[in-house]
Formats: structure tokens, sequence, C-alpha cells
């Protein structure tokens, strides 16, 4: 997705990850435990073997650090309340578990996640998923969107709202990291999906996430930065995805204008509700107007429609 990691994302390093001894958690606000995984991340003694974050609900978030080692305390502490800037924090735990790779250490902490007729789940709950059309199956990676964070919740509960009433046939996904909103598109409409990431190694997840559920024929994943991809350069498309952050999106406005079809769709994700109305009022000079919003643990998604045309399958 976005090249700055966001809530939900998994922080690792590129190459194979050396044995886990320790695991450190705590739990913070959502901006607040989004700051506290980025100093985690950036941070070089210790330096971790994987960051993630994963939702506790009530707006708040558990973060958690890989470690080979037993990390300093002291050390740790003090760097997490620098960064919480003064927010309620929960206790800092730090404990010795056997050596293992940081996916599997995440996925365990990982449950089933339903948004309307959208299930997704990872491949630990394969057995106990009963059979049902949509689900989806994505194991936390190195490319964001299991469905744990309000951004990727908010725009599947946006899908499923919009499929009552449209059934769009061109759809484009920017920024697809795992590559799930595409997935869930083309599980939905039995429609052909292109989904663009700028980075590689996301959109190589997200073709093989895409193989793994079966819809690989209908989604094709390009390396490009936004619309820029000779596949996506003349696209019109009834339905974009844009899970990112509140500056690429700012920056997308007059590219989703030329690229939405009049009367097409736009989900827009990745914003904090005080970042939703710059977004909004940005995209309605550039021609669209607002259709909804879903607010979920202080993050927006909102939905907004292109002017001009019939609107597609109203």
């Amino acid at each position: 997705m976005a090249p700055e990691p966001k809530l939900g994302a998994m922080q690792v390093p590129a190459e194979t990850p050396e044995p886990v001894t320790h695991q450190v958690r705590i739990e913070a606000p959502a901006e607040a435990a989004q700051r506290i995984a980025d100093a985690l991340e950036e941070a070089h003694n210790p330096s971790p073997v994987a960051v993630g974050l994963f939702q506790c609900g009530d707006g708040r978030f558990e973060v958690f650090a890989h470690y080979q080692a037993s990390p300093p305390r002291e050390g740790l502490l003090k760097l997490i309340a620098d960064a919480a800037g003064g927010d309620s924090l929960g206790p800092l735990r730090i404990e010795a578990i056997p050596p293992a790779d940081w996916v599997t250490l995440s996925q365990a902490q990982r449950g089933k996640v339903e948004a309307g007729r959208f299930l997704v789940h990872g491949s630990h709950d394969r057995g106990s998923v009963t059979r049902r059309l949509l689900a989806i199956e994505i194991d936390a990676g190195r490319a964001f969107g299991t469905g744990h964070h309000a951004s990727t919740l908010g725009c599947l509960l946006a899908l499923d709202d919009l499929l009552k009433r449209r059934r769009p046939r061109a759809i484009v996904d920017l920024g697809t990291g795992s590559g799930i909103l595409a997935i869930a598109a083309a599980k939905a409409l039995k429609a052909k999906v292109i989904a663009s990431d700028q980075d590689p190694v996301a959109a190589a997840t997200a073709a093989a996430n895409a193989r793994n559920n079966g819809v690989a024929s209908f989604v094709s994943v390009v390396v490009a930065d936004g619309f820029a991809h000779p596949k996506l350069r003349r696209e019109r498309a009834d339905l974009v995805f844009a899970n990112l952050l509140e500056r690429a999106l700012y920056e997308l406005a007059p590219g989703l204008a030329r690229h939405v079809a009049p009367g097409g769709v736009a989900i827009l994700s990745g914003l904090t509700q005080d970042q939703a109305r710059g977004i909004e009022t940005r995209m309605h000079a550039h021609g669209f107007v607002s259709a909804k919003r879903i607010r979920l643990d202080g993050w927006v998604t909102l939905v907004v429609l292109r002017r001009g045309g019939r609107r597609v399958n109203d």
C-alpha cells in the first residue's frame, strides 16, 4: 500500500528473519499505538525482528515487537513513553517465547474478521471456517491488509453496502498491499480487477493471495504508483479503492477525476477523523460528491461519487 506503515501493517526486514526468543507487548490508543510501533521499528539498540499492531476494541490497539534476545526494559519504557506523548498506556509485557518465525507468532494473535457478507481469516483458521462464498484467506505478511485495521475493514463494509445497489464491472485497487480489496471485489462480482502497488513485494504478495483465493484469472497485479502503468493510464473505472495515507489521497484526487467514470465510485480510506474533511473537500473540488462515511475506531472511510452521466447500475 502506501510507502509508510499504517496500523495493522507488519513491519519486517527484507531478509529471512532470525529466530525470535522474546516478545514485547503494550496496549495504547490507535494513534499512539502507531507512533509506538514506528519508534520500535526505527530503534537500533535493540533492533526488532518484526513489529505489528492488532485491534483490541474500543479504539485501542496492542503493539507487539519480536526480538532475538531479551530487550532492556527501562530503555523500552522511555522510548515508548516518548512516542506515546502522554497518552494512556497499558502495562509493558516482555515474555520469553520458543523460537519461531514472526509470521507464525503473529497469526496466533489474529482472529477472523466479518464485514457484511465478507469473512477474512488466516490459514491458521482455515479448518474452522464454515463454507462461505465470500470467505477470503489472508495471512499477515510484509504487505498491509488483513482486515483487522479499521481502514481495511471500512473499505470492505463500503463494498458490501455498494453491492446491494450496484454491479461495477471495471475495478481498480490502488496501493493494493495484500490484495484483500481486489480479491473481495473479484470474488463478489466475478469481474476483472486491476490492482497496483509501488512496492514489488506487495505486488507479488497480492498476486499470490489472489491465486490462493481462486481469483487469479480476475485479478491483474501491476507494480506502479497510482495510475502510472500502461494498463491503467486509459482506464475509466466504475469502482476505485484507494486505502492510502492522507498525503497520497490528496495528490491522487486529479487522477481519480480522470480515471473514475462519470457516475462511478471511489472508496477512500486510511484517514483519521481530522483528516477526512480535508480530503472530502479536495474530492468535491475535483468533481465528486459525498455518498457515505464509515467511522471505525477513530478512522474514516469515504465513499464518493463522480459527477456526470448515469450512476453505475443505480
